[in-house]
């Protein structure tokens, strides 16, 4: 038996040229089966996630710009609902305005005419009064003295 002694754990033979050319023949498959595919895979799950949140983006600014023009709308519509309120409100008091003033007007008229009534009442009454008045007081005179006073 003979005892080969080897130095050197690398031997730079024929052997070692065609594993190089084999690993570079893997490697070129590899890349070609495996890694080109994968990256263009990893390349379009990106630029699918970038889609998507930059979509996430824009559909945040158009809901906040949708809530400024909700808000400012919401404003506006308040601000009409309050000046009709004001303008309902002086409208109403000023039919209280014109009522108030046609009653009062309606109530001096009936005062006036009620007035006049018991104006021409009393002055019946008086001449009525003045006329019993005058016979009572010549039955009186008449019953006091026992005698008429026409004779």
């Amino acid at each position: 038996m003979q005892i080969i002694s080897n130095v050197a754990l690398i031997s730079i033979n024929e052997t070692l040229i065609l594993q190089v050319i084999s690993f570079l023949i893997f490697l070129f498959i590899i890349n070609r089966i495996m890694f080109r595919p994968l990256r263009n895979v990893m390349t379009e799950r990106k630029s699918y996630i970038d889609k998507i949140q930059q979509d996430v983006v824009n559909a945040q600014s158009e809901f906040e710009t949708l809530t400024d023009r909700i808000e400012k709308q919401e404003i506006n519509v308040r601000n009409e609902a309050f000046e009709q309120k004001e303008q309902l409100e002086a409208a109403g008091m000023q039919q209280a305005a014109d009522i108030i003033a046609s009653t009062r007007e309606e109530i001096n008229a009936t005062k006036a005419k009620a007035q006049k009534s018991v104006d021409g009442q009393i002055a019946a009454a008086r001449k009525h009064v003045q006329t019993e008045a005058e016979s009572l007081a010549v039955k009186i005179v008449a019953k006091v003295l026992y005698r008429s006073l026409n004779s």
